[in-house]
């Protein structure tokens, strides 16, 4: 379960950058060149989809919960915005959410 975690954890993270570097671009004004480690790191979440064992939408829908976390802690550490106590309780049932799914990939 802890490797299954981390592995979505690390998808979240590359899905984040792969839409976060357009996001510089075009808002922002990046340089154009974001374009590139952005499609990387998209590719690169796709891939890491396909690495867990379970059916595709059981990994998607567990995978969400580790995103909305994922999501509030880029917001806190990257966006620099103080997360409320009802960001964090969101959290903790996405997370909450992710690990019952995952649990129940054992007995299918």
């Amino acid at each position: 379960m802890l490797k299954t975690t981390l592995l979505f954890f690390v998808t979240a993270l590359a899905e984040i950058v792969g839409c976060f570097l357009p996001y510089l671009w075009l808002k922002k004004g990046g340089n154009i060149w974001l374009l590139l480690p952005a499609a990387a790191s998209l590719m690169m979440f796709v891939w890491l989809l396909t690495l867990h064992p379970a059916a595709s939408g059981r990994v998607y829908a567990a995978y969400g919960g580790v995103y909305v976390a994922t999501a509030l802690l880029w917001l806190r550490v990257v966006d620099g915005v103080k997360l409320s106590s009802m960001d964090w309780l969101g959290a903790g049932v996405a997370l909450l959410g992710m690990l019952i799914i995952v649990s129940g990939w054992r007995t299918t």
